[in-house]
């Protein structure tokens, strides 16, 4: 998977480095770290150049980054933000390793070689964490480090044919009025994003930027243009198939019924989830058919692993999403290597980023602010 060179980046809680994807050619990786050895022999075995460190971010210092990077980022955990880590907020052990990439960027700026770009990514919940409290908390310490910080939603959806939302946040040493919007604006700057800006203080209201971001253009591929052939995968039993019909609210079978009517194929992303229904916890199975696979999540997450529901004609058959499909939905080539065990596969690509997203905030933000884009225009 060889790329080629540009201006050097760190990499944090790395993971198996789709940031690195999406960033490369506009910037080269010179360091990369995470904590969980199964990620990072993921990111070995993906790209092999030795630039992994794996340890906890708290036990680096500057004296483990090689010199000068033009930005770093930081795609630190998210399950004390989401619903699934009951949103515990920054100050809880995993998602408050923001403080960990905090510390180490205020140590680079005492040796005068921080990154002039940060970029950070998170689920959308950070904008709500505490009341917008987490939110506040971070955009007041990168703005203490002397950074201009911004923030858009991006969705993979524009991408890839996966329903995920996630928070960029970007901080520049400086925001030419090139870069920057006189307001905030669809579909990156969000109500949600709005009101918790409209929240901070003054000052760091004042300084908020609102970054410009072109809109993609219109995706082109469905959840069935990426999916593995009928022959290469392991099918439900028809009792497993019925098992995940019965669980479906009456509004949901009546659309699966629409659909057999309809004698057309079509493939739906399913999930079991519990909702409470009078007063009782009951297991829900809900699919969509809008061409989106639902939002990619860990096996240990808050809801089960996702399942495909194919509806042709009469015949209707399930199946569990394979690992390889996961990783399309991320951005990830067919190329990159899967972990060998299914688990820590699907494990890799639901706490990771969409490659293609990162490439778009790249090309159209982070790699003018760093000046990269003139440069490879010119090269």
């Amino acid at each position: 998977m060889t790329r080629d060179s540009g201006a050097p980046f760190y990499e944090f809680f790395a993971g198996g480095g789709l940031a690195r994807l999406g960033l490369e050619p506009d910037f080269a990786c010179v360091f990369a770290n995470d904590i969980d050895p199964a990620k990072a022999r993921a990111y070995q075995a993906a790209f092999g150049d030795g630039r992994m460190r794996v340890g906890d971010i708290w036990k680096l210092s500057p004296n483990d980054l090689p010199g000068q990077a033009a930005l770093a980022w930081a795609s630190f955990p998210c399950q004390d933000l989401s619903l699934a880590g009951a949103r515990r907020g920054l100050a809880a052990p995993r998602s408050g390793a923001f403080w960990g990439f905090h510390r180490l960027i205020e140590k680079l700026a005492a040796e005068k070689r921080s990154p002039g770009i940060l970029a950070l990514e998170n689920v959308c919940g950070l904008l709500s964490s505490h009341g917008g409290a987490d939110f506040t908390a971070l955009v007041q310490a990168l703005d203490g480090l002397g950074y201009r910080v911004g923030a858009l939603e991006i969705d993979a959806a524009h991408f890839v044919p996966q329903s995920r939302p996630r928070l960029f946040i970007v901080a520049a040493r400086s925001a030419p009025a090139a870069f920057a919007a006189a307001g905030p604006g669809e579909p990156f700057h969000s109500p949600a994003l709005r009101n918790v800006v409209a929240r901070l203080p003054d000052g760091l209201r004042k300084h908020f930027v609102w970054w410009r971001l072109p809109m993609p253009p219109k995706r082109n591929t469905r959840l069935v243009d990426i999916l593995d052939d009928d022959a290469s995968v392991a099918w439900n039993s028809e009792e497993q198939t019925a098992r995940l019909l019965s669980q479906m609210s009456a509004l949901q079978i009546a659309r699966v019924d629409a659909l057999r009517e309809s004698g057309k194929r079509e493939v739906g992303a399913a999930f079991r989830r519990i909702r409470v229904e009078q007063g009782e916890r009951v297991q829900r199975a809900e699919a969509r058919f809008d061409g989106l696979a639902g939002c990619l999540r860990t096996p240990a997450g808050g809801s089960s692993r996702q399942l495909l529901l194919f509806v042709e004609g009469e015949a209707t058959r399930s199946r569990l999403l394979s690992p390889r499909e996961a990783a399309r939905l991320m951005g990830a080539p067919d190329d990159y290597p899967l972990p060998e065990n299914q688990t820590a596969a699907l494990h890799l690509f639901g706490d990771a980023v969409c490659a293609p997203a990162v490439r778009w905030l790249s090309q159209h933000l982070l790699a003018p602010l760093a000046g990269v884009s003139a440069a490879r225009k010119s090269a």
